[in-house]
């Protein structure tokens, strides 16, 4: 066997090592990558320790520190008094003892200035300032078999035609999926979080709970059901998400101040993009639709801010020119009311994704 034959074995034998070395360290960063999309799973419960109670704030020390990839299955209580909810109809049995708990064991200083009771705040390591947080809402499910509607004088759009209070509790039946309103209307189940927001930047204070703007919050979106994503600009180091307000279903606008109030159990994974920009509102993802939103008192501005905001998406992420983006949006964008009464009024716009045939 010649010597210019052994070097050509040897050649081929190092290219060959070389290609396994290669696949297995393809193997090993596709490992790492599966290993941070699956991570660890966290269960978060509603007490008067892992609630914040009418508000987002950059100071809220975190109840639960977490990694890009996991999941936390978040534990959230209706925001009502059990005094109340016994007052409208619900037997005492009835009432969830960790709402009992929670209205026995906060104290008052730690309340306000808005109403919503949201489990959290939760830091993801490595978020800072700058980054977009993703939300993946894996799994919503209802945690009793009830919901209520109620209005008062004050409050709600068409608050002067109704100068007075009532509450309504609406059973819901958990088998067929539906929400029995009153003789012979049925409604299906669509639960989704009303809130769910980071901390604001510093300078924002205690924020009110009920007001949605730039960190989300109390957005009372509809259409962010099981299954979608919802991306958020970072303001503060860990992000610091909170979430709650659960709804059983609501229509667009929740024009009497309040939907299908209930208790809800969501497992949320979380994803950290760092360096990239979102905003200045968060931005969504059904399986069916891209999501803008805007939020402002004026709802011609509300509705500015978010047709601004899916024009960026589609020049960034779509790699469409401007004219072509306002264009999109006017043939086949819907502009949908969010909700009219949480002081910030909100609007979404709607793009279906399946108009998009060239995956990216």
């Amino acid at each position: 066997m010649s010597m210019s034959h052994n070097r050509s074995i040897q050649r081929a034998a190092c290219i060959a090592a070389f290609a396994a070395c290669l696949l297995t360290n393809a193997a090993l960063a596709h490992a790492r990558s599966s290993e941070q999309e699956s991570g660890k799973t966290y269960t978060l419960l509603a007490t008067p320790k892992t609630v914040a109670w009418g508000h987002y704030d950059a100071t809220t020390p975190p109840v639960l520190r977490i990694r890009s990839g996991d999941t936390v299955v978040f534990h959230t209580v209706l925001t009502n008094s059990p005094a109340g909810l016994e007052k409208a109809g619900v037997a005492p049995k009835d009432v969830e003892q960790d709402l009992r708990d929670i209205f026995n064991g906060v104290p008052a200083r730690n309340r306000g200035p808005g109403g919503h009771i949201l489990t959290g705040p939760v830091y993801i390591e490595g978020a800072e300032p700058g980054d977009t947080l993703e939300v993946r809402l894996r799994k919503i499910d209802l945690a009793i078999p009830y919901a209520y509607n109620a209005f008062r004088y004050g409050l709600g759009f068409q608050t002067d035609d109704f100068p007075y209070s009532r509450v309504k509790i609406i059973p819901l039946d958990l088998a067929t999926r539906t929400a029995h309103f009153g003789p012979g209307i049925d409604i299906p189940l669509h639960p989704f979080f009303g809130s769910m927001g980071v901390a604001p930047p510093p300078g924002f204070g205690r924020y009110d709970s009920a007001p949605p703007t730039i960190i989300g919050g109390n957005m009372d979106n509809k259409e962010l059901v099981q299954g979608s994503s919802v991306f958020y600009p970072v303001f503060v180091p860990g992000a610091l998400f909170q979430i709650g307000d659960g709804h059983a279903g609501q229509g667009n606008g929740e024009v009497d101040i309040t939907a299908m109030e209930t208790s809800l159990v969501g497992s949320v994974q979380f994803i950290l993009h760092k360096g990239m920009k979102t905003g200045p509102y968060p931005r969504a993802e059904t399986p069916t639709h891209f999501i803008s939103m805007g939020f402002d008192d004026n709802l011609t501005v509300a509705a500015h801010k978010a047709v601004a905001g899916m024009i960026d998406f589609l020049v960034e992420h779509k790699h469409m020119s401007r004219d072509d983006a306002y264009m999109l949006i006017s043939v086949d964008g819907d502009i949908d009311i969010t909700e009219l009464v949480d002081h910030n009024k909100g609007v979404h716009v709607m793009l279906p994704k399946a108009i998009f045939k060239q995956k990216e």
